[in-house]
């Protein structure tokens, strides 16, 4: 009480003064209130200023002898600094109804802005704590790839809420809690925040389901995304393609339509090398003994070749098929020699993951020859060398047709046809 009355004795010096002169009651004191609020809020401001920098200095300097981060992601995050503006906050709360008392209405319209002032503040030393946890967590293993800047929007969408609902009840008086105001509010909030709900909504499903995580490589043909994941958030899904520009893609389509995720490629022991060649199908024969003992030369067939052929000629001999003409009886093909040809070159190569599964298959033929399948992993899933070790397969692939009297499939261009004609 004291305090306030010498508070008071001071701001009313210069309406003493004037009201000697012979001023006028109400003029003496709107001068002095001019005045008066002139030199506080310059006060204050300075005050302000310094405390801040004073705050800010100190939370830099403990920041630099902890060993934690967290205190540097609150530097970082300005949280010092809006910590600083809470006392003179409270001082103008303060003196403003002493400097005012003889003016109600400026009274109640300062106070109501002060209040909303107080109401931001609080808002922001909030959302600047969460920015900084939301960092920190950052730096942990368990969260690198937890969409936490989801959750840190969802939170302030409801304190900013909050906070609007108490900005209006000071500048209204009533309360926006009522049933036919809270349901309009509700209309117009599910309007304009359609895709921050859709978001809100998706963001949830993709933690909860773990459909994406940042540093996730994925494929979204729809949106031309081809990359990494880079951020989640409620309205956005940033991705980092490989020519390095960035996509945008909305939260909600990563739960309302399909794309690909190659995490599973990513945590697996190799990845999938899928790709046919196309073996011209008038190039495909029986062989007869003077082939098959050509081919013994080749290394990585000689064992199935004698076991393979000792095992038709015994049951040729069985069944009593007459071998002058070939295609009597059992008998081995250039093309059936080639692909356990190309399935032992598999087994042997380094490079092939022997953990999973690895198969050459013929498919159904097509009017450009029959396709000769290639399914089986790498063992090295880094992109660069996933893409030498497929080359340096097939480059062996098709060196090796010619071995076996086979020639793949391939269009004919002018060249080819310029010499038919001339023919």
């Amino acid at each position: 009480m004291f305090e306030n009355l010498l508070i008071i004795k001071y701001t009313n010096f210069i309406k003493e003064i004037l009201l000697d002169k012979g001023m006028p009651e109400f003029w003496a004191a709107l001068i002095n209130l001019i005045v008066t609020f002139t030199v506080v809020v310059i006060i204050a401001y300075f005050f302000d200023r310094i405390l801040r920098k004073i705050v800010v200095k100190a939370f830099y300097i403990f920041s630099i002898k902890t060993k934690t981060t967290f205190d540097d992601f609150l530097v970082q995050s300005k949280f010092p600094r809006y910590i600083g503006h809470v006392i003179p906050f409270f001082l103008l709360k303060l003196i403003i109804p002493l400097i005012f008392k003889d003016f109600p209405f400026l009274l109640n319209a300062f106070e109501i802005i002060i209040n909303i002032y107080g109401i931001i503040l609080i808002v922001k030393i909030i959302r600047s704590f969460l920015r900084s946890t939301q960092k920190y967590l950052r730096t942990k293993e368990r969260f690198m790839d937890k969409p936490l800047e989801s959750y840190v929007q969802v939170v302030m969408i409801f304190l900013w809420g909050i906070a609007i609902i108490f900005i209006v009840y000071q500048l209204t008086g009533k309360d926006v809690l009522s049933f036919a105001t809270l349901g309009a509010a509700s209309a117009v909030i599910l309007l304009i925040f359609k895709d921050t709900i859709l978001g809100f909504v998706a963001s949830i499903q993709v933690s909860v389901n773990d459909i994406v995580r940042i540093g996730d490589w994925i494929t979204y043909n729809k949106f031309g995304a081809d990359g990494t994941v880079t951020d989640i958030n409620l309205a956005t899904v940033r991705v980092q393609n490989w020519d390095n520009t960035y996509t945008t893609i909305p939260t909600y389509s990563l739960i309302s339509d399909s794309f690909q995720n190659w995490r599973g490629m990513q945590e697996s022991g190799g990845r999938r090398i899928k790709r046919a060649v196309f073996i011209k199908q008038n190039t495909i024969q029986f062989l007869t003994p003077e082939k098959i003992e050509e081919f013994k030369k080749i290394q990585l067939i000689s064992p199935y070749l004698k076991t393979k052929y000792h095992e038709i000629e015994l049951y040729n001999e069985k069944t009593g098929a007459d071998k002058s003409v070939l295609i009597n009886g059992r008998n081995l093909t250039n093309f059936g020699v080639f692909r356990k040809y190309v399935d032992a070159y598999l087994q042997q190569n380094s490079s092939v993951s022997k953990d999973l599964f690895a198969m050459v298959r013929q498919l159904e033929p097509t009017s450009k020859g029959i396709p000769l399948e290639i399914y089986c992993f790498s063992s090295d899933k880094n992109w660069a060398n996933y893409e030498a070790i497929m080359s340096d397969i097939f480059d062996h692939i098709i060196a090796s047709v010619t071995y076996f009297n086979l020639e793949i499939f391939e269009e004919p261009t002018g060249k080819d046809i310029a010499i038919l004609t001339k023919k």
